[in-house]
């Protein structure tokens, strides 16, 4: 391999040199080092993306496909203490490797060759950029392994690279390298990705793959040896992870790569798939963050931000400060009571910092020269506002229902990914229409067609938009029930909330709005609180108009598989799924079609598990173990097909 890299980079500056009316070798000499490329190349099976055998003609996308991931990609729970990480291995070996700060991108071949690239979106559905990956410096155009292979890596642009780029741009330039990467790859033109230099770092085998493999160190080895190239990465246990985390911080000023610290995940493949996740977090990984770095400035003012729930929150402005490599000029208060708690006034000297590297927020104010007070009336609307003080926090609030920010951001949440999914309605635009009288309820989105001439005179507006909105007004047409649900905004009921309520419910809405408390109480996960949102808002006289108005407008979507809940055998069961699959595509498509009929699917065997599932009955695997020692019954996929052949 760094026989074959040498000679792709000699020749490919080589290359370029010529273009440019320079020589630096003969054309006898790069004739033969390009054909003991070509014979390497046949010889290994492995082709780099950017070597000079390869003739790739730049494509041009209309748009970016939005594709679901065969596996969600989640995010990782986060740390700053070397103790957790070494109460996270117990007796366990793991791989720490840097976490690089760019764009999380999953690749998948077949029979040998790209088939397919997809960022990592909102983790369930990601965009299709495979035109643009194509062009990445370092991935193999072709690989000897022939079966599926999806690989999870991180795009990156050097620092070199990103200050090459800004000093060739005129007016604003990028923030930083994960900002310039993640606008490349997301380019219609593959052109301009080819004109700058993105890299890609494999870090994992996704579990959907024909490649199998019992540890992730084996697997690392695998894409090494397929030509990848690797995160830097260091095998480690409870008495060297210390040692290895320090090794990692001594040379992180020597990348030439951003990174936001490093994540340490278990070496045994089975062991982590065992432990499921939340629905959050997987609970192999972890990822670990440097301290946080604090920046002193001085206040502007507090400026007050209404929600879409009449909630009306202060933001903290202040003089823009540098923070982990992007600026900051404001941050969430929270609360009334957290910007008395502080003193806030204007022209006080505040510390701040990003919570989880991400969030920013205030650590201290040094002066404290004390709190400015809150407005007497709504920002948007002027109506009063209410001060509120529960259990000893204070939140100022809207009571104006047709409020213009509540209307909005109610309205936004609604046509947002996980609800109604319509694009083309960003906030500015919904905001113009219902300034204009076209929108003020959930509804009104469907009847956008009576003022079609004047939408298509306004400014950022013309047919090809209007046709694309309308476009995805009607699709957004036919929709899932979790996903309406979700899209009304209920307070406190997320999608994960929503699917609940319809697996429990049997998918019935009529059931679930005129359910009692005690009925909602009764779903796993659910408290009290969820319980009286849902309740109350299926209360309100104005709320239900509302949502039968929509509703005059939509297919709303119920599984064809679904049992009723009450006679369903899988109902209120817990299953463990392991090993191989044959009738499922994955275990995602077996997990979802077990939540259909009412059933829960958790990540490792306990007294509370009712069924595993295992196509390998007999064999001695520690999960067959674990069941037989507590009496859980083990059962093959036709096993789990018969309960669901005597649900009818």
């Amino acid at each position: 391999m760094e026989r074959m890299t040498e000679l792709v980079n000699i020749l490919n500056e080589a290359a370029s040199a010529y273009e440019n009316d320079r020589e630096i070798m003969s054309d006898f000499e790069y004739d033969r080092l390009y054909d003991e490329l070509l014979l390497l190349e046949a010889n290994s099976g492995v082709v780099l993306e950017n070597s000079p055998t390869q003739k790739v003609g730049y494509e041009v996308a209309s748009s970016l496909e939005k594709v679901r991931h065969h596996t969600p990609l989640l995010s990782l729970d986060k740390t700053k203490e070397i103790g957790k990480l070494e109460s996270f291995l117990a007796d366990h070996e793991g791989v720490l490797s840097w976490k690089l700060d760019g764009l999380t991108i999953v690749l998948k071949y077949s029979n040998g060759l790209l088939s397919q690239a997809l960022t990592r979106g909102n983790g369930e559905v990601g965009e299709d950029v495979t035109h643009n990956a194509k062009f990445f410096r370092n991935i193999p155009k072709g690989i000897t392994f022939k079966g599926d292979l999806w690989v999870r890596g991180e795009a990156v642009i050097s620092f070199t690279e990103f200050e090459r780029i800004n000093e060739g741009m005129e007016g604003e330039k990028y923030k930083n390298p994960r900002n310039l990467c993640a606008g490349t790859i997301r380019q219609l033109n593959s052109r301009i990705a080819a004109s700058r230099k993105v890299d890609y770092f494999a870090f994992a085998v996704l579990e959907h793959s024909e490649y199998k493999s019992q540890t992730k160190e084996r697997a690392l080895v695998f894409l090494a040896d397929q030509g990848f190239a690797l995160a830097e990465y260091k095998m480690v246990n409870t008495e060297n992870v210390a040692d290895a985390v320090e090794g990692f911080k001594q040379t992180v000023d020597k990348m030439d790569y951003a990174t936001d610290g490093l994540v340490l995940t278990y070496d045994d493949v089975e062991y982590s798939a065992s432990l499921g996740a939340t629905s959050k977090f997987p609970r192999d990984s972890l990822a670990f963050k440097w301290a946080d770095e604090l920046a002193t400035t001085r206040l502007i003012g507090i400026e007050w931000n209404t929600s879409r729930t009449g909630l009306i929150n202060p933001i903290a402005l202040f003089e823009p400060v540098d923070i982990e490599g992007s600026t900051v000029a404001r941050a969430s208060l929270h609360n009334v009571s957290i910007a008395e708690g502080l003193e806030l006034g204007v022209g006080d000297e505040i510390s701040v910092y990003k919570a989880n590297m991400i969030i920013p927020q205030i650590d201290e104010n040094f002066t404290r020269s004390g709190f400015v007070g809150h407005p007497d009336t709504c920002p948007v609307c002027d109506h009063s506002t209410i001060l509120r003080d529960e259990k000893g926090v204070k939140t100022l609030h809207c009571d104006n229902a047709h409020c213009r920010a509540r209307v909005a951001r109610t309205i936004v949440h609604y046509v947002g990914r996980d609800g109604a999914n319509i694009e083309g309605l960003s906030e500015k635009t919904i905001e113009k229409f219902i300034d204009l009288g076209y929108i003020s309820n959930f509804s009104h989105i469907y009847k956008l067609g009576e003022y079609a001439e004047q939408i298509k005179g306004m400014e950022g507006f013309g047919e090809r938009s209007y046709a694309k909105l309308t476009d995805a007004i009607e699709k957004s047409k036919t929709l899932d029930l979790a996903n309406f649900i979700y899209a009304l905004g209920i307070d406190n009921i997320g999608l994960s909330g929503a699917k609940s309520l319809c697996r429990h419910f049997g998918y019935d809405f009529d059931a679930i709005r005129l359910a009692e408390p005690d009925d909602f109480s009764a779903i796993d996960g659910f408290g009290d609180i969820m319980a009286q949102s849902i309740y109350s808002y299926f209360r309100n006289p104005q709320n239900n108009e509302n949502v039968d108005a929509a509703l005059s407008h939509l297919n709303i979507k119920r599984p064809e598989t679904v049992a009723p809940v009450e006679s369903s055998l899988i109902a209120g069961k817990t299953f463990v799924i392991t090993g191989d699959l044959k009738h499922f595509d994955n275990r995602k498509a077996l997990t979802e079609y077990i939540e259909e009929l009412g059933g829960k699917v958790a990540g490792s065997v306990s007294k509370k598990t009712n069924y595993l599932i295992n196509n390998d009955t007999a064999s001695a695997s520690s999960k067959n173990k674990k069941a037989q020692e507590l009496g859980v019954t083990i059962i093959d996929e036709q096993g789990f097909l018969g309960l669901v052949d005597n649900n009818h």
